[in-house]
């Protein structure tokens, strides 16, 4: 029987891991359950090697898009009365995108064979995420599988908007920085090396800044330190990818990025945003609260905020309120905890975390609009300082020779 790897918090709200040996996923979950175990991640064990999380990472993954094309025209066959094996082949058909093709083709076998849509799914999880799978069992216990289509569709279409909007944004000033780069490397290659012979040639006394110049300019111009500055490099971000692998170092790194000057109320606004649209899609579709934090937990991309849902749905257990909880993390501006405890009292939660959702899409549009115009002024200025730099370094001498021979 395959071994599962899992991460857990006891009943006292202690962490802990550990390895289960059980016949399959659900299986490992249920005897963790039994301990009273409150489960945070479980994978299998070959997973957590090295090697595995390669290829997971340079794995071909199906577009949001296409999988977004895929759950609005299955709802719509769904709606029309067409069998779930009839609606999954001609999906298979029309899809272009080759992995998802392949993977619906399995699914129709195995709903042929009489598995339910939720377990055929669970098999492709490379494709379709903890989310989407239960929302889809949700569905089809509640008799509304084309209703949770759609609503998967509605919201992975909105969540592709936002992650378009903030690479939109970022666009800009990352073709500027490339050029100011490519400017810089162009001059210290080819421009600067030809003032450099010119004034070891006058022997003059030169400036300390021109004498800064030369020492980089020589530098970059001896393959055995570019080599071993890009050797550092490479190691650097091997080292900083192998830390943020384990707990802590996710940890640390999510909190940086969380309070981080100007693009940490960027990253905050997402997290929250992405948050309230998720645990609002998947309470109108019938999961309940503490399985939808779970999900939540899982699926929202830093580990702080996981760890703060977590110690939220301990609470809940307890029998608290949800917003009282979330308010207590302080990642949670009181305008969404206040919109959410009225959502409770009023029996409308899911509408309300859409509505949290749909201000925060828009104060994320603000946010990214004063970010662009606050980094075009600093990059120029910055692009300006080094110009400023190099043409000072070189006139200095020139300016010296000049006054020095009249």
């Amino acid at each position: 029987m395959p071994t599962y790897i899992y991460r857990v918090k006891t009943a006292d709200g202690k962490e802990k891991q550990g390895e289960i040996v059980a016949k399959n996923e659900i299986d490992a979950r249920t005897q963790l359950i039994k301990q009273r175990f409150q489960i945070i991640s479980l994978q299998p064990k070959t997973e957590a090697t090295t090697l595995a999380k390669i290829k997971v990472a340079f794995r071909p993954k199906v577009s949001q898009q296409a999988l977004t094309v895929f759950s609005r025209q299955f709802a719509t066959m769904i709606n029309a009365g067409l069998s779930l094996v009839r609606a999954l082949d001609i999906l298979a058909e029309q899809t272009e995108d080759k992995i998802l093709k392949q993977a619906i083709m399995d699914i129709k076998k195995e709903v042929e064979g009489g598995k339910a849509l939720s377990a055929a799914l669970a098999k492709h999880r490379n494709v379709f995420s903890d989310l989407y799978i239960s929302m889809v069992k949700a569905g089809e216990i509640g008799g509304m599988l084309d209703e949770v289509l759609e609503r998967l569709a509605n919201f992975m279409e909105k969540d592709f908007q936002l992650k378009k909007k903030v690479q939109s944004a970022m666009t800009y000033p990352a073709i500027i920085l490339f050029l100011a780069i490519g400017i810089v490397i162009f001059l210290v290659t080819y421009i600067l090396p030809t003032f450099v012979n010119l004034f070891k040639e006058m022997e003059v006394q030169l400036p300390f800044i021109t004498q800064i110049l030369i020492t980089v300019v020589e530098g970059l111009r001896r393959i055995e330190v570019v080599v071993t500055l890009l050797v550092l490099l490479i190691v650097g971000i091997i080292g900083l990818n192998f830390y943020y692998q384990t707990s802590a170092g996710k940890r640390t790194i999510d909190l940086i990025l969380l309070n981080i000057p100007i693009f940490g109320i960027l990253n905050k606004k997402v997290a929250i945003s992405r948050f309230s649209r998720t645990l609002g899609t998947l309470l109108s579709s019938g999961v309940s609260l503490l399985a939808s934090l779970e999900i939540v937990s899982q699926v929202a991309g830093n580990a702080v905020i996981s760890n703060a849902i977590d110690g939220v749905r301990s609470k809940l257990r307890e029998g608290e309120n949800l917003s009282g909880p979330l308010s207590e993390t302080g990642i949670f501006p009181p305008m969404v905890t206040q919109m959410i405890a009225v959502g409770e009292e009023t029996g409308n939660l899911d509408t309300m975390l859409n509505k949290i959702a749909d201000f925060y899409d828009t104060e994320v549009e603000y946010t990214l609009s004063s970010l662009t115009s606050l980094l075009e002024p600093i990059m120029i200025v910055g692009m300006g300082g080094i110009v400023g730099f190099i043409v000072l370094a070189v006139f200095l001498p020139l300016y010296q020779l000049i006054t020095a021979s009249f």
